[in-house]
């Protein structure tokens, strides 16, 4: 994969980070169009590094909540802030264990299979499209929520199924409002992406080398970039923004690769 193919990926892997249309299968669909042939495992390394550079623009948009968290953290104190740690926390249970328990299945599943991400692109948008119906409410997301998007959130390591589109429409089906849905989302993501990386530093997955190492840095940059615009945009129209719009353009994607397939 050439420097201008990474920056490319690294683009719409920021802008669709944030938004509810499946950044991982957007980079499986580019991938294909620009005729990648990286197996599995380099596939999933280049996806990774942009999720870790997305990770770290959420971490720097969300900078003052972080600091917040940590130090009522370190007051050992049973309080709200504490409590939505701890939400976080059960949140990354089901995703973590499928990561683990299920790696190599996953690290398959990213070799250009264009018919599952449509498949699953067509279930983000049935998910949008019932998220959208769900009424309006001020609830605050809840210890057993927390659990249940989490749910969502393994489900969401499928190509094709937006993290942030199973975790936000399944907060507001389940009765909470739709900005603290968002701000829980955008959230409980960032350990799990910072505790994936760490291992698989440790473990020697990542290896990286002179023929890969310009192409990821680039990718990493523009994701990184892209990822503060899209995020801060984002947080500006998740209030006003209506999620049946995310639903159609999900459908068509995910219609349009099925197309692809054949």
């Amino acid at each position: 994969m050439d420097i201008f193919d990474s920056i490319l990926l690294g683009l719409v892997q920021g802008l669709t980070e944030f938004l509810p249309v499946s950044s991982s299968g957007h980079l499986e669909i580019g991938k294909a169009l620009l005729g990648d042939e990286s197996i599995p495992q380099d596939s999933l390394i280049f996806t990774v590094v942009l999720h870790f550079a997305t990770a770290l623009s959420t971490l720097i948009i969300f900078r003052k909540d972080i600091v917040i968290l940590i130090a009522a953290l370190l007051k050992f104190e049973w309080n709200e802030d504490t409590q939505f740690i701890v939400k976080i926390m059960i949140s990354m249970l089901p995703a973590g264990c499928v990561g683990i328990l299920f790696e190599s299945e996953l690290e398959a599943l990213f070799g250009n299979d264009i018919l599952l991400v449509g498949a699953m692109l067509i279930v983000t948008a049935v998910l949008l499209f019932l998220a959208d119906r769900a009424k309006a409410t001020e609830k605050k997301v809840g210890f057993w929520d927390a659990f249940i998007i989490g749910i969502s959130q393994a489900i969401a390591l499928l190509p094709g199924i937006s993290r942030s589109g199973a975790t936000i429409s399944t907060s507001v089906l389940l009765g909470n409002d739709k900005s603290k849905a968002a701000r829980f989302s955008f959230l409980m993501v960032i350990p799990l992406i910072f505790g994936k990386i760490a291992k698989d530093l440790i473990s020697g997955d990542l290896n990286y080398n002179a023929e890969n190492f310009s192409s990821l840095s680039a990718g990493f940059l523009a994701a990184f970039i892209s990822g503060l615009f899209a995020c801060t945009l984002m947080i500006r129209l998740v209030k006003n923004s209506q999620l049946n719009y995310f639903a159609y353009y999900c459908a068509v994607a995910g219609i349009l690769a099925i197309i692809l397939t054949f």
